[in-house]
């Protein structure tokens, strides 16, 4: 056995070892919680332009960034969120997941703004025209709309993205210091793919496919 698969000594597998271990939560991160878009909630979600999507399906996991303009996941109502699903590159993962397990969740990103606002829900995905008609832009509609019913929501404090500096512009890292697309993509498959025709294609690419 090496060392890497030595059982850890250490590892926590009891929940209440690990309520122990931490604690009581406040009250204050219990009565947060609410069952549906309250309209101080609502503000956030209209004005995020940025959101991660979490699914879970029995082939795995996936976390997906979805963006557009602020209030680009529209709310039906206090029970119901709509999302269009924009071109990507056609993995669907996410997805795939919604439908054979409904269990979603948003994290909401406001810039600026250190709090998030966190939504976990069921979803399910539609081809509605109307919707799909209501979501299009430049005559260009998304393939599909995910309607998401609501469950929870509360927003998270400020401390994760305090720590991270996150909207602090002196944290911004020159993107030459780190692997350009064409180079990550040639990387991990020993140079049949990207490269610096990639690199050079991309911008263009990515301006005429955003819708």
């Amino acid at each position: 056995m090496n060392a890497d698969s030595r059982p850890d000594p250490f590892r926590v597998d009891d929940v209440d070892v690990l309520a122990a271990l931490y604690g009581e939560a406040g009250p204050t991160s219990l009565r947060k919680e609410v069952t549906s878009l309250h309209p101080v909630y609502r503000e956030i979600v209209e004005a995020a332009p940025f959101a991660v999507l979490a699914t879970c399906g029995p082939d795995g996991l996936d976390a997906s960034p979805r963006g557009d303009a602020p209030g680009f996941v529209a709310v039906h109502d206090e029970h119901t969120l709509l999302l269009p699903d924009r071109r990507g590159n056609n993995r669907i993962d996410s997805l795939r997941n919604v439908i054979r397990d409904s269990r979603v969740a948003l994290l909401f990103m406001v810039p600026g703004v250190n709090e998030t606002l966190r939504i976990n829900g069921r979803a399910h995905v539609s081809v509605d025209p109307a919707l799909l008609e209501r979501f299009g832009v430049g005559g260009k509609l998304p393939r599909s709309v995910l309607v998401i019913a609501i469950e929870a929501v509360y927003f998270q404090c400020s401390r994760a993205l305090v720590r991270s500096k996150l909207w602090d512009a002196a944290s911004l890292v020159p993107r030459a210091s780190l692997p350009s697309p064409g180079a990550m993509l040639a990387a991990v498959t020993q140079a049949e793919l990207g490269g610096e025709t990639y690199d050079r294609e991309l911008p263009e690419r990515v301006r005429t496919s955003l819708y």
